[in-house]
């Protein structure tokens, strides 16, 4: 089950698409997080909720939130993909050991070795505010993770 509103947002030390080390605490006191766990790179329905995040950053950046985007896919795969959609938010690789992150929310399928679609809204103090988890074949509506944003 994923982690819900009011609980403590498990930290992390990912790589992202460039090799650098992330942790969720970092921004701890200083932005929002959107964090969005999402299956594979290339795929159909991540692509298009992706792109959509690419196209509406100024609304998350005008919002002193940061997005961190999460896959089990090895940072290389990230790298490509990123670059060959203009991502330019951190893309962040629970490859190895795989889908620990995935499991600390809560969102990691056993059976088909990846993450569901969950994204938590973290505020700066580290709680997670509001919690969505959809399908692998259902997309997520970015309004909901904005609405959320303005509740804080």
């Amino acid at each position: 089950m994923a982690i819900q509103a009011g609980d403590k947002a498990p930290d992390f030390e990912l790589r992202d698409n460039h090799g650098a080390t992330v942790r969720l605490s970092d921004f701890r006191g200083e932005k929002n997080v959107v964090l969005i766990f999402y299956p594979f790179a290339f795929t159909g329905v991540c692509t298009g909720e992706l792109r959509e995040v690419r196209d509406n950053l100024p609304r998350f950046v005008g919002r002193d939130t940061q997005v961190l985007a999460v896959s089990n896919d090895s940072i290389h795969t990230l790298r490509v993909f990123a670059e060959q959609e203009g991502l330019e938010f951190p893309l962040l690789s629970d490859f190895w050991p795989h889908g620990e992150a995935s499991r600390a929310y809560g969102v990691f399928d056993e059976r088909k070795g990846c993450a569901v679609r969950g994204t938590f809204v973290v505020d700066q103090e580290g709680l997670v505010r509001r919690t969505i988890v959809n399908g692998l074949p259902d997309a997520r509506d970015l309004d909901e993770y904005v609405r959320a944003l303005d509740a804080l």
